[in-house]
């Protein structure tokens, strides 16, 4: 039986939909993280609907996100959070699955890369982030996470995007005016680190040597933006174009992966320093080895 390109790759992103969803809730409830990154967003959504302040009673150690990420959780309320967090990473990886194959089959392999785990783990947005690259409309996810998603935006930039980042932001004022008053203050705890600060991240100014190139400006936008841990650098995976590329970068990842598995970063300083090595000097390379657009 001859299945049509289109069915064939809604299929094959339902299946990781449905695989990387089942992994996420497997790890959620086996270490009893409840939603786990997601918890905040969900928390968040459940409070606007109740006419509460989402910012009131931060957990400790928690830092809220943008009061548009509540508002794209508010589907996932009637679920337990648990089950929300899964649901939500497996439809995102789904998007993003189907956002690859469109272009190659041979870019779901960045899948295979340790950030992408990294996500999952811990219910992350990235994945859904990453969709901008595909999807006009996916553009608005940008704002959930405002230093992972500006990279993707200002270099996958359209006029039903910011349509869509528009309607989304006004909605989150219309649920409350001064919400970014409530929210500001509470980023101050943000324990983060910045690529091009951490020694060779410096080197990764030689991407604008290919200003011409949009992967170029997206990974030197990233390095100069506040990073949190290894998940965030899985925006980067969108630069690679071809097995080879894809798989050498994700094969670097698993160094830092492996290593980080065995000797926990003590301070931001070593996460920093084994994400720039593991992820973005390896974009770099192949940044700067590739035939640029002029050259094509």
């Amino acid at each position: 039986m001859n299945i049509s390109s289109p069915s064939r790759n809604f299929a094959v992103a339902t299946a990781i939909a449905l695989v990387s969803g089942a992994l996420c809730w497997t790890f959620l409830h086996h270490f009893h993280m409840g939603g786990a990154d997601f918890e905040w967003s969900y928390r968040a959504a459940r409070a606007l609907l109740s006419g509460q302040n989402p910012y009131l009673n931060t957990p400790p150690g928690a830092i809220p996100y943008p009061l548009p990420a509540a508002l794209v959780a508010l589907p996932f309320v009637p679920f337990p959070a648990e089950i929300a967090a899964a649901i939500f990473f497996g439809i995102s990886s789904g998007l993003l699955a189907l956002g690859l194959i469109r272009e190659s089959p041979e870019r779901l392999f960045i899948f295979f890369a340790y950030p992408y785990w990294a996500a999952l783990i811990t219910a992350q947005w990235t994945p859904l982030i990453m969709c901008a690259a595909f999807f006009p409309l996916a553009l608005a996810f940008c704002m959930a996470k405002p230093h992972t998603g500006a990279p993707i935006a200002l270099t996958h930039l359209s006029r039903t995007g910011l349509i869509a980042a528009a309607v989304l932001l006004l909605a989150s004022f219309a649920f409350r005016p001064h919400w970014p008053l409530e929210w500001i203050p509470q980023i101050r705890a943000y324990r983060y680190f910045v690529p091009l600060l951490v020694i060779p991240g410096p080197l990764l100014a030689l991407a604008l040597r290919r200003w011409r190139d949009r992967d170029a400006w997206l990974l030197f936008l990233a390095c100069i933006l506040p990073q949190r841990w290894f998940y965030d650098s899985f925006i980067l995976w969108l630069i690679p174009k071809t097995r080879r590329s894809i798989m050498a970068t994700v094969a670097c990842s698993w160094v830092a992966g492996i290593w980080r598995w065995y000797h926990p970063p003590l301070s931001m300083h070593q996460v920093g320093l084994w994400c720039v090595l593991g992820s973005y000097i390896p974009m770099l390379v192949v940044v700067l080895v590739r035939p640029s657009p002029s050259e094509g």
